[in-house]
């Protein structure tokens, strides 16, 4: 059994989403099974929840045992994870933090899986954050995206605008928006598809996304900037889209890591 006590109105799916990858890829079934307990009262429903309410979680062993994320580094300042599809970053943070002191860097979406990195403590944080920062992280993506490409190597600019109210971004080939930089390398194509590596060049909320589909290239999977029919045919859900790689330069309390390339596990096929 796993319990947790709310900080926060929530819904009961979001809450477990932030909170419990394992509870977060069972919900539909727990809720079945009537297996989640809000105050000590099952539930089959997404209730809201209220600050102060107890949410009690009864996974089978199976259950228990799915797989969020596993550990490709870890010392005494940092932890990188190889993060699975279908898990929210704070989810993985909510796991780490059981296991000890935890700074949230940067997140990934949930269906966007590959490497994340965590501080154990403040002066760490503050470093990679401020890496981040000045573009002294090198962030390189897996894409497996629609379309054959003409250019098969191109350094894309635009602007980036979020739309809250849609839970989206926009982009435009000029402003107003945030500048952002995407540069892309075609690495195999065929099949009506193509997989890119993609270089974050800029780190703006679903840039990679959004800016493959302004071009007219929406990554496969993908059913917020995707081709819907495109995705049906194929019978995807989750965008296929990894972090693949990070490395860092001109770094100094944690100069150990400089130009060492954490590299995710997970890859993509045509």
């Amino acid at each position: 059994m796993r319990e947790y006590t709310v900080s926060e109105e929530s819904s009961l799916k979001n809450f477990t989403d932030a909170h419990d990858a394992q509870a977060s890829f069972a919900f539909r079934t727990l809720l079945k099974r009537r297996d989640i307990r809000v105050n000590g009262v099952k539930t089959g429903e997404d209730v809201p929840l209220h600050r102060g309410d107890r949410v009690q979680y009864f996974l089978t062993p199976a259950e228990e045992s799915r797989t969020a994320f596993s550990v490709l580094y870890e010392d005494e300042d940092v932890i990188v994870v190889d993060k699975e599809s279908g898990v929210n970053s704070e989810a993985v943070f909510e796991a780490l933090s059981r296991a000890g002191a935890c700074w949230f860097l940067h997140r990934l979406d949930r269906n966007t899986e590959g490497v994340m990195i965590f501080a154990k403590n403040q002066a760490a944080a503050d470093e990679i954050l401020a890496a981040f920062r000045e573009r002294c992280a090198e962030k390189h993506y897996l894409a497996l995206v629609k379309g054959a490409f003409r250019e098969k190597h191109a350094i894309l600019h635009a602007y980036l605008k979020k739309d809250a109210s849609a839970s989206r971004v926009r982009i435009f080939d000029r402003p107003p928006g945030e500048p952002v930089t995407t540069e892309y390398r075609v690495l195999k194509e065929g099949e009506g598809r193509s997989l890119l590596c993609v270089t974050l060049h800029t780190g703006k909320t679903h840039q990679i996304r959004a800016h493959l589909a302004h071009i007219g290239h929406p990554v496969l999977g993908d059913t917020k900037y995707g081709d819907k029919e495109l995705n049906k045919k194929l019978h995807l859900t989750r965008q296929r889209l990894v972090s693949k790689e990070l490395c860092f330069s001109g770094l100094e309390k944690l100069a150990r890591l400089n130009g060492r390339k954490f590299c995710s596990r997970k890859n993509l096929e045509l």
